[in-house]
Protein backbone atom coordinates (compact mmCIF):
# COMPACT_ATOMS: atom_id res chain seq x y z
CA UNK A 1 0.00 0.00 0.00
CA UNK A 2 1.56 3.07 -1.37
CA UNK A 3 1.21 6.09 1.46
CA UNK A 4 4.01 8.98 3.12
CA UNK A 5 6.33 6.51 5.04
CA UNK A 6 7.40 9.17 7.87
CA UNK A 7 11.03 8.43 9.44
CA UNK A 8 10.43 5.58 12.90
CA UNK A 9 12.87 4.48 14.38
CA UNK A 10 13.80 0.64 15.37
CA UNK A 11 12.02 -0.04 18.49
CA UNK A 12 12.64 -2.61 21.15
CA UNK A 13 9.44 -4.46 20.87
CA UNK A 14 6.58 -4.80 18.63
CA UNK A 15 3.01 -5.41 20.20
CA UNK A 16 0.62 -7.42 17.92
CA UNK A 17 -3.43 -7.15 18.16
CA UNK A 18 -4.43 -10.93 17.36
CA UNK A 19 -7.99 -10.71 15.76
CA UNK A 20 -7.35 -9.11 11.60
CA UNK A 21 -3.83 -8.66 12.79
CA UNK A 22 -2.35 -12.14 13.38
CA UNK A 23 -5.11 -14.30 12.56
CA UNK A 24 -7.42 -14.43 9.33
CA UNK A 25 -10.14 -14.33 12.15
CA UNK A 26 -13.13 -15.02 9.66
CA UNK A 27 -12.03 -18.59 9.15
CA UNK A 28 -12.53 -19.67 12.49
CA UNK A 29 -15.57 -16.85 13.95
CA UNK A 30 -17.94 -17.37 10.73
CA UNK A 31 -18.79 -20.96 10.95
CA UNK A 32 -18.83 -20.55 14.87
CA UNK A 33 -21.04 -17.85 15.03
CA UNK A 34 -23.57 -20.06 13.89
CA UNK A 35 -22.68 -22.93 16.14
CA UNK A 36 -23.05 -20.47 19.41
CA UNK A 37 -26.96 -19.46 17.68
CA UNK A 38 -27.61 -23.36 17.36
CA UNK A 39 -26.75 -23.75 20.47
CA UNK A 40 -28.63 -21.20 22.03
CA UNK A 41 -31.93 -21.99 20.14
CA UNK A 42 -31.43 -25.35 21.17
CA UNK A 43 -31.27 -24.41 24.86
CA UNK A 44 -34.31 -22.26 24.27
CA UNK A 45 -32.74 -19.18 25.22
CA UNK A 46 -33.14 -17.45 21.93
CA UNK A 47 -35.21 -18.16 18.79
CA UNK A 48 -35.10 -16.33 15.18
CA UNK A 49 -32.70 -16.05 12.76
CA UNK A 50 -28.62 -16.25 13.60
CA UNK A 51 -27.69 -12.21 13.06
CA UNK A 52 -25.33 -11.36 9.93
CA UNK A 53 -22.10 -12.60 9.97
CA UNK A 54 -20.63 -9.30 9.29
CA UNK A 55 -22.30 -8.27 12.62
CA UNK A 56 -19.47 -9.84 14.24
CA UNK A 57 -17.28 -9.18 12.29
CA UNK A 58 -17.77 -5.33 12.42
CA UNK A 59 -17.12 -5.76 16.14
CA UNK A 60 -13.85 -6.87 16.18
CA UNK A 61 -11.31 -5.57 18.26
CA UNK A 62 -14.10 -4.42 21.11
CA UNK A 63 -14.22 -5.99 24.55
CA UNK A 64 -16.33 -9.20 24.29
CA UNK A 65 -19.37 -7.68 26.93
CA UNK A 66 -19.46 -4.55 24.18
CA UNK A 67 -19.60 -7.73 21.21
CA UNK A 68 -22.81 -8.80 23.02
CA UNK A 69 -24.62 -6.04 23.85
CA UNK A 70 -24.30 -5.06 19.49
CA UNK A 71 -24.84 -8.57 18.75
CA UNK A 72 -27.70 -9.13 21.10
CA UNK A 73 -29.26 -5.75 21.72
CA UNK A 74 -32.57 -6.85 22.97
CA UNK A 75 -31.56 -10.45 25.36
CA UNK A 76 -30.68 -10.65 28.79
CA UNK A 77 -27.59 -10.79 30.60
CA UNK A 78 -28.22 -14.44 31.27
CA UNK A 79 -28.54 -14.65 27.20
CA UNK A 80 -25.07 -13.03 27.03
CA UNK A 81 -23.49 -14.91 29.49
CA UNK A 82 -24.57 -17.86 27.69
CA UNK A 83 -23.39 -16.84 24.78
CA UNK A 84 -20.35 -15.59 25.84
CA UNK A 85 -19.56 -19.33 27.24
CA UNK A 86 -20.67 -21.16 24.42
CA UNK A 87 -18.45 -18.68 22.01
CA UNK A 88 -14.86 -19.82 23.90
CA UNK A 89 -15.61 -23.33 24.07
CA UNK A 90 -16.68 -23.70 20.47
CA UNK A 91 -13.91 -21.80 19.13
CA UNK A 92 -11.04 -24.08 21.59
CA UNK A 93 -12.87 -27.04 19.47
CA UNK A 94 -12.98 -25.18 16.15
CA UNK A 95 -9.08 -24.61 16.94
CA UNK A 96 -8.83 -28.74 16.71
CA UNK A 97 -10.70 -29.52 13.82
CA UNK A 98 -11.42 -26.31 11.67
CA UNK A 99 -9.07 -25.42 8.88
CA UNK A 100 -8.66 -22.07 10.56
CA UNK A 101 -5.76 -19.48 9.29
CA UNK A 102 -2.68 -16.90 10.26
CA UNK A 103 -2.70 -14.01 7.30
CA UNK A 104 0.35 -14.66 4.55
CA UNK A 105 3.86 -14.61 6.01
CA UNK A 106 2.88 -13.94 9.59
CA UNK A 107 5.12 -17.08 10.86
CA UNK A 108 8.03 -16.29 8.54
CA UNK A 109 7.83 -12.47 9.20
CA UNK A 110 7.79 -12.81 12.86
CA UNK A 111 10.28 -15.22 13.11
CA UNK A 112 12.56 -12.89 10.99
CA UNK A 113 11.95 -10.00 13.68
CA UNK A 114 12.54 -12.14 16.10
CA UNK A 115 15.96 -13.38 14.87
CA UNK A 116 16.82 -9.58 14.63
CA UNK A 117 16.52 -9.46 17.98
CA UNK A 118 12.86 -7.63 18.14
CA UNK A 119 10.89 -8.37 21.34
CA UNK A 120 7.49 -9.88 20.05
CA UNK A 121 4.48 -9.45 22.17
CA UNK A 122 0.37 -10.18 21.77
CA UNK A 123 -2.07 -7.63 23.28
CA UNK A 124 -5.90 -8.38 22.44
CA UNK A 125 -9.31 -7.25 23.53
CA UNK A 126 -10.20 -11.82 23.42
CA UNK A 127 -9.63 -14.33 26.14
CA UNK A 128 -7.11 -15.65 27.56
CA UNK A 129 -7.53 -19.18 26.23
CA UNK A 130 -8.51 -18.07 23.12
CA UNK A 131 -5.66 -16.01 22.37
CA UNK A 132 -3.09 -18.44 23.90
CA UNK A 133 -4.80 -21.09 21.94
CA UNK A 134 -4.76 -19.18 18.20
CA UNK A 135 -0.98 -19.10 18.93
CA UNK A 136 -0.15 -22.52 19.92
CA UNK A 137 -2.19 -23.97 16.97
CA UNK A 138 -0.70 -22.11 14.27
CA UNK A 139 2.68 -22.58 15.70
CA UNK A 140 3.50 -19.43 16.68
CA UNK A 141 3.41 -19.61 20.93
CA UNK A 142 7.20 -20.06 21.22
CA UNK A 143 7.68 -16.33 18.94
CA UNK A 144 6.64 -14.36 21.69
CA UNK A 145 7.61 -13.37 24.86
CA UNK A 146 4.01 -12.32 26.52
CA UNK A 147 0.71 -12.72 25.63
CA UNK A 148 -1.42 -10.21 26.99
CA UNK A 149 -5.17 -10.44 26.92
CA UNK A 150 -7.94 -8.08 28.37
CA UNK A 151 -9.36 -11.69 29.32
CA UNK A 152 -6.40 -12.63 31.46
CA UNK A 153 -5.57 -8.97 33.27
CA UNK A 154 -9.96 -7.80 33.46
CA UNK A 155 -8.42 -4.47 31.49
CA UNK A 156 -10.30 -2.11 30.86
CA UNK A 157 -9.21 -0.87 27.58
CA UNK A 158 -6.42 -2.04 25.19
CA UNK A 159 -4.61 1.38 26.59
CA UNK A 160 -4.38 0.06 29.85
CA UNK A 161 -3.22 -3.36 28.54
CA UNK A 162 -0.71 -1.86 26.51
CA UNK A 163 0.65 0.18 29.42
CA UNK A 164 0.79 -3.13 31.84
CA UNK A 165 2.91 -4.81 29.12
CA UNK A 166 4.94 -1.66 28.84
CA UNK A 167 5.74 -1.68 32.41
CA UNK A 168 6.29 -4.68 33.47
CA UNK A 169 8.69 -5.77 30.64
CA UNK A 170 10.69 -2.44 30.53
CA UNK A 171 9.65 -1.77 26.79
CA UNK A 172 10.56 2.04 26.56
CA UNK A 173 9.95 2.29 22.59
CA UNK A 174 7.64 -0.16 20.78
CA UNK A 175 5.47 -0.45 17.49
CA UNK A 176 2.07 -1.31 18.02
CA UNK A 177 0.85 -3.21 15.00
CA UNK A 178 -2.77 -3.54 14.83
CA UNK A 179 -6.28 -2.97 12.55
CA UNK A 180 -8.64 -1.10 14.57
CA UNK A 181 -8.87 2.36 16.25
CA UNK A 182 -8.67 0.13 20.18
CA UNK A 183 -4.59 -0.50 18.58
CA UNK A 184 -4.00 3.21 17.04
CA UNK A 185 -5.49 4.69 20.55
CA UNK A 186 -3.49 2.12 22.55
CA UNK A 187 -0.12 2.58 20.67
CA UNK A 188 -0.58 6.33 20.38
CA UNK A 189 -2.03 6.98 24.35
CA UNK A 190 1.33 4.96 25.38
CA UNK A 191 3.24 6.98 23.27
CA UNK A 192 4.19 4.41 20.77
CA UNK A 193 4.60 4.40 16.58
CA UNK A 194 0.97 2.70 15.64
CA UNK A 195 1.49 0.57 12.49
CA UNK A 196 -2.04 0.08 11.02
CA UNK A 197 -2.80 -3.32 9.04
CA UNK A 198 -5.21 -2.58 6.69
CA UNK A 199 -5.79 -5.85 4.84
CA UNK A 200 -8.85 -7.26 7.02
CA UNK A 201 -11.21 -5.27 5.85
CA UNK A 202 -13.28 -5.30 9.13
CA UNK A 203 -13.33 -2.04 10.14
CA UNK A 204 -14.22 1.39 8.20
CA UNK A 205 -11.38 4.20 6.68
CA UNK A 206 -11.63 5.94 10.02
CA UNK A 207 -10.48 2.84 11.98
CA UNK A 208 -6.74 3.27 11.25
CA UNK A 209 -7.12 7.17 11.35
CA UNK A 210 -4.39 8.31 13.05
CA UNK A 211 -1.66 5.37 12.71
CA UNK A 212 1.94 6.57 11.56
CA UNK A 213 1.97 4.19 8.93
CA UNK A 214 -0.08 1.79 7.02
CA UNK A 215 0.79 -1.72 5.70
CA UNK A 216 -1.16 -3.38 3.07
CA UNK A 217 0.42 -6.82 3.74
CA UNK A 218 2.19 -8.12 6.89
CA UNK A 219 5.61 -9.04 5.48
CA UNK A 220 5.52 -5.37 4.60
CA UNK A 221 6.96 -5.34 8.36
CA UNK A 222 9.88 -6.29 7.72
CA UNK A 223 10.46 -3.55 4.95
CA UNK A 224 9.34 -0.73 7.96
CA UNK A 225 11.88 -2.55 10.01
CA UNK A 226 14.97 -2.42 7.65
CA UNK A 227 14.18 1.09 6.33
CA UNK A 228 14.04 2.48 10.19
CA UNK A 229 16.87 4.35 11.95
CA UNK A 230 18.73 2.86 14.82
CA UNK A 231 17.61 4.52 17.91
CA UNK A 232 19.98 6.36 19.47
Amino acid sequence: MENAKPMLTKPEAMIFDMDGTLFKTETLLVPVFHQVFDRLREERLYEGETPPEELILSCLGMLLPEIWKRVLPDQSEKVRQRADELLLELELAGLKELPSELYPQVRETLTRLKEQGVRLFVASNGLEHYVKGVAGTHGILPLFEGLYSAGEYQTASKVDLVKLLLDNHGIRTAWMVGDRSSDVEAGSKNGQTVIGCAYAGFGNDRELAGADVLIGAFAELLELYDEAANSK
